[in-house]
């Protein structure tokens, strides 16, 4: 695969939960491995059981899908999404992006019209998939930039920074995750659970204190005007008036 210069530097995607569907295990962890790197939350499935199994259980944000699956393809399960026929936690408007060998303008369109977002072929450079990534997560957001501000919160996911009027905020990966998450969703309130799942993966422990401790040190950082607040019962909110 070609690694294209990537000017973005680490933590520069939006902080969401991914599934990657790829039978090839090497291709599947080097893609699994920079999406990690750039902040995401990913879990890898190898066919297409796998994928139906874990979207019945996790609600994804995006799914990276191979159209050439032991067990099925890319299109038919592309097909079952949009038209409801398999159970989606995310719901049926799940963003896909299609990887694949299979380059003709006849595949890319039939991909297209079975309800694919976008479609890569490979060979690709990792540094286009991520962009690809970041443009289809903007779009499900309502974003055009990689740039979110609420208040005097500034928050650049291209380039992994946050500031609180203009000061500089020295976050963690897990801690940027959260900021952004509830940045993307000012004035709602956003559960433990909800965090849990799209800032974290398939590994996290739901039983633990992962959450309440993230959001502790983030609002420590954040200082002393308790920008995050937390809504009995519920989980968290972002003040829209900063």
């Amino acid at each position: 695969m070609r690694e294209a210069p990537d000017r973005g530097g680490e933590g520069e995607g939006w902080r969401m939960r991914l599934l990657v569907v790829e039978d090839e295990e090497d291709l599947a962890e080097a893609v699994r491995l920079r999406l990690v790197r750039a902040g995401y939350a990913v879990d890898v499935a190898g066919d297409a059981a796998g994928a139906r199994d874990r979207l019945a259980v996790n609600a994804y944000d995006l799914m990276l899908l191979d159209l050439n699956l032991p067990d099925d393809n890319g299109f038919d399960l592309c097909r079952e999404i949009r038209s409801g026929d398999i159970e989606v936690q995310g719901g049926t408007d799940l963003r896909v992006l299609m990887l694949t060998a299979r380059g003709g303008l006849d595949d890319r369109v039939r991909g297209l019209d079975e309800g694919a977002d976008d479609y890569l072929v490979k060979p690709f450079a990792l540094a286009e998939l991520l962009a690809r990534v970041r443009a289809l997560l903007r779009r499900d957001t309502g974003g055009t930039t990689a740039v979110v501000q609420v208040g005097a919160l500034r928050l650049d996911a291209a380039r992994h920074a946050a500031s609180l009027d203009g000061d500089a905020l020295h976050l963690t990966r897990k801690e940027f995750g959260v900021l952004e998450y509830l940045m993307t969703r000012p004035g709602h309130v956003v559960s433990a659970e909800e965090l849990l799942e799209h800032v974290w993966d398939e590994n996290a422990d739901p039983f633990t204190q992962t959450v309440r401790v993230t959001v502790g040190t983030l609002r420590r950082k954040l200082g002393p005007g308790q920008l995050i607040e937390t809504v009995v019962g519920r989980g968290y909110r972002l003040k829209e008036a900063l």
